[in-house]
């Protein structure tokens, strides 16, 4: 067995280097190729629009996309998407309720020539679904309110007056129009955005609708110049709002490269439109539609022949990736790898974000202890039977890591939270990655704006995604070794980690099962993400992949049986 598995090793070096060669000659044309510029006009354009799907925004920037995917050889499919080499379509379905988009709004205080806030500044502070008030505006009284306590507001006499506190709208809302107000002003902005520091920022929201009432976001400067004003006595605003709602239909465009040797197995990468901030999510689609364009280049110069489908995708979040899956179960089924590219542009030394992969689901969800950290956006709900172990998540970072020490470029991990449009892949039972930035002070602010968007940063990102998927789609049995040599020493690091975890807190008198438990399940869930690269080559050609998995199998249950008895010692 010693002499088999010296063998297998010495094997698996030398074919490292083979797949190695391979990576970096992928690196080579992306890193070449990709236009951060081109990424950054894109982004540009995207993030001038305030995107909700149907409204004019969002179909602005799905046509942009269309015309980059046109301009780089994707036809129009007439029939079906492997009808061509590389085609697109456009998929438009009704939407159940109307489209909505702000157009203008601004708050006075009477007497006063300068707004408050106003839109051209703070194209957050209306609330999606929020009506218009009457042409030209209303004045009213405002009423503060410290603390919003229901019973107290709705004994108040709040007829043709406006209802302002530090609270959600939508907590206010209800009780206020049963008093009788015509609208709402309020305050909330979680403390990772400093809104004391960015005093100008708002967060994007939607109210409930409740008949011609109408609500308002606050920004910090503008709370506490209201707070003030209230303070000192009866004060009068003027507010005018302008907003339009309208039947519309949602869009969603699809692109495909047609795999040569296996078409109906694919790559899919998606990115979300909505939203309207330049990381969120204009980067995503800036950087994905030059990957596309890139890509296509490749092709069509037979630089890169893809072996397996690569699909790139535009719509609304989660919903439109979903739809991507579920509407057709045949190609569902050749689905290999999903990757969502949400909020990818962030220039980190203003935003205070870092880059990260959130991985799939792996025990760290459950036990987040050691060096693992859970982001601002907080904890799934991950149980042991929703653990999804694959080799995805390593392979995913070690090519991050690899642009990172090429471009000087920070890649970081965190747990799986869930969020985004990686998420419907995973509900699926596909492999599915979000590469993301978080924690963000600007995030879902209205200072998202594309002076704080790197062109560098999605350069990086669009580089690796698009590395990785090259690797994927054409991976042979070399590539597959090469994984298994990555995975596992991954899998060799993180259980010595998780030991000296677990040999701690037996130490501090912490329940020794426990502690055992969390290690076997680690060592299960690399087990089992190991035996999914035997799945990864275009063809089998040999049983090289399934010899060498076995060996590191067994040197992985091996050592994990050590520790099991020294825990306990």
């Amino acid at each position: 067995m010693k002499f088999s598995l010296t063998l297998s090793l010495i094997g698996l070096t030398v074919i490292n280097s083979f797949a190695q060669n391979t990576t970096e000659n992928y690196f080579k044309l992306t890193r070449t190729g990709f236009n951060e510029k081109n990424a950054l006009n894109t982004t540009g354009y995207v993030e001038q629009r305030w995107r909700l799907p149907g409204n004019k925004g969002f179909d602005e920037s799905i046509y942009y996309v269309e015309k980059i995917l046109q301009g780089a050889g994707f036809v129009l499919q007439k029939e079906n998407e492997q009808e061509a080499p590389m085609t697109y379509r456009l998929e438009k379905r009704p939407l159940k309720q109307n489209a909505w988009e702000p157009v203008n709004a601004s708050v006075f205080i009477e007497g006063e020539n300068a707004p408050v806030i106003e839109f051209k500044t703070n194209r957050n502070m209306i609330p999606i679904n929020c009506p218009s008030t009457t042409a030209g505006g209303v004045t009213a009284e405002l009423v503060y309110v410290s603390k919003m306590v229901p019973a107290e507001i709705a004994a108040m006499d709040l007829k043709g007056k406006i209802l302002f506190s530090e609270a959600p709208v939508n907590s206010m809302l209800s009780q206020a129009v049963k008093a009788g107000a015509i609208g709402v002003m309020g305050y909330s902005m979680p403390k990772y955005t400093q809104p004391e520091k960015y005093q100008t920022s708002i967060q994007f929201g939607q109210m409930r609708p409740a008949g011609d009432a109408w609500a308002l976001l606050l920004s910090y400067a503008a709370k506490e110049k209201l707070k003030a004003a209230c303070l000192k006595g009866k004060t009068v605003v003027k507010v005018n709002i302008e907003t339009k709602s309208y039947p519309s239909e949602e869009l969603t465009v699809v692109a495909n490269v047609k795999g040569t040797v296996k078409p109906d197995e694919r790559f899919v990468y998606s990115a979300h439109v909505q939203e309207p901030g330049a990381n969120d999510n204009a980067s995503g689609v800036g950087t994905l539609a030059e990957m596309a364009r890139l890509f296509a280049g490749l092709v069509k110069s037979k630089k890169f022949v893809p072996q397996r489908t690569v699909t790139f995708l535009w719509g609304t979040e989660i919903s439109a990736t979903q739809r991507y899956i579920a509407d057709d179960s045949i190609r569902a089924k050749g689905i290999l790898w999903g990757m969502s590219l949400d909020m990818v542009g962030e220039d980190t030394k203003k935003t205070g974000g870092s880059f990260l992969i959130e991985k799939m689901p792996d025990p760290s969800a459950i036990w987040t202890r050691g060096e693992d950290k859970h982001t601002e956006w907080g904890a799934g709900d991950v149980k042991e039977k929703d653990l999804f172990p694959h080799y995805y998540n390593d392979f995913i970072l070690s090519i991050c890591r690899q642009q990172g020490k090429f471009a000087n470029w920070i890649v970081n991990a965190n747990p799986f939270e869930g969020g985004s449009d990686h998420t419907p892949f995973l509900r699926n039972k596909i492999p599915g990655l979000l590469m993301w930035h978080f924690t963000d002070v600007f995030y879902h602010t209205d200072n998202d704006r594309l002076d704080k968007v790197s062109a560098q940063t999605m350069k990086n990102v669009g580089v690796s995604a698009l590395t990785a998927g090259m690797t994927l789609v054409n991976a042979d049995e070399n590539t597959a070794l090469a994984i298994v040599k990555t995975v596992k020493a991954e899998a060799d690091k993180r259980m010595q980690a998780e030991f000296a975890l677990s040999q701690q807190a037996v130490k501090e008198g912490k329940d020794l099962a426990k502690e055992k438990h969390i290690l076997e399940t680690w060592s299960k869930w690399y087990t089992d993400a190991l035996t999914t690269i035997g799945d990864l080559p275009v063809k089998k050609q040999t049983t090289r992949v399934g010899s060498n998995l076995k060996v590191v199998i067994l040197d992985l249950e091996k050592e994990t049986a050590r520790m099991l008895e020294q825990l306990g010692q």
